[in-house]
């Protein structure tokens, strides 16, 4: 069931922290989100609706969004209607929406189109690129510092996900005997699959997960935890699942994205074509650490992120 909601809950003018859009007026400001899934996920697609909520609550704009756009023929209707509202921003949260952007761009010349880690084109669409081989390549040098077997493993959506491959070169870095199994899921959600695969590394020996998919991982999450197995959260910091299973996670601040491309656009400042970003651009971090791992291993993962952040320089020495 395709569900169309509507927010026009208008904050008032002067409410404190609200950031002044002065190259339009607010009336004519409105923002609308495609989301190929839920809201629901307790990953990558609650993280775009918080975003959408951010500009809503910080910039004082009206926003709309619609879950489950997952086809092309939804997609076009989706913004016929948008259209229809008036809506002169799109964020369509995923790699998916970036060719029918592209596309698309060409018929609305009026709207703006947003989308993430696809390559676009047109003077009205942009594809925001998380450049996520840091974070990955962070995350494989501690699972490989905290596995007890030098067996670990991720179990990602895709193989083009650039923190895979910088997950295994994390890992080599950190302790070259480290094993590095990948399974690749060919879907962002299907749980069945993701656990089967889960079910196959535990029985190889696998001690330290990468759950690198966002409409599965909480629930991968659940069975490493069960096992007294230890996981690296993905997207969200996910340190409340369980502090002593999450070493740490890798984060992607998808909701102050929103309002940063949401300000500049109604700024008139927001460039199109392909635009990346990073840790220096406080837009990916790795959370909470757990009190599972030693403070020494700690110290030199976080003095490697901060080296990273200020030269962007990955580290070429392990932190074991």
């Amino acid at each position: 069931m395709i569900f169309q909601r509507l927010l026009l809950l208008l904050l008032p003018i002067l409410l404190i922290g609200c950031s002044s859009i002065s190259s339009h007026s607010s009336s004519e400001n409105k923002v609308g989100l495609l989301l190929e899934d839920t809201i629901d996920d307790q990953g990558w697609n609650s993280k775009g609706y918080q975003g959408l909520l951010n500009i809503h609550s910080n910039l004082n704009i009206d926003v709309v969004f619609m879950e489950n756009m997952n086809t092309e023929s939804k997609v076009k209707k989706a913004i016929e209607d948008f259209d229809e509202q008036n809506v002169n921003l799109v964020f369509g949260h995923g790699r998916f929406y970036a060719d029918l952007f592209t596309q698309l761009g060409t018929e609305y010349s009026h709207i703006h189109f947003v989308s993430f880690n696809g390559e676009v084109e047109g003077e009205n669409v942009t594809s925001l690129h998380f450049n996520s081989y840091a974070m990955g390549y962070f995350a494989g040098m501690l699972a490989a510092a905290m596995s007890e077997n030098g067996n670990i493993g991720a179990i990602a959506a895709f193989d083009w996900q650039p923190e895979i491959k910088g997950f295994q070169d994390g890992a080599s870095l950190s302790n070259s005997a480290t094993i590095v199994h990948l399974k690749f899921v060919e879907d962002w959600a299907d749980r069945e699959r993701a656990l089967t695969f889960f079910d196959e590394l535990k029985q190889e020996g696998v001690d330290v997960f990468y759950p690198a998919g966002d409409g599965y991982h909480i629930d991968l999450i659940e069975e490493i935890r069960k096992e007294g197995l230890y996981a690296i959260g993905f997207v969200s910091d996910q340190s409340d699942l369980g502090e002593t299973t999450i070493l740490t996670s890798t984060v992607q601040h998808v909701d102050y994205l929103y309002e940063l491309v949401a300000k500049r656009y109604y700024m008139d400042e927001l460039h199109s074509g392909n635009l990346h970003y990073d840790f220096q651009d406080e837009v990916i971090s790795l959370g909470e650490f757990s009190s599972s791992i030693p403070e020494e291993i700690k110290r030199k993962l976080e003095e490697a992120v901060q080296n990273y952040i200020k030269t962007g320089e990955l580290p070429t020495e392990p932190i074991l």
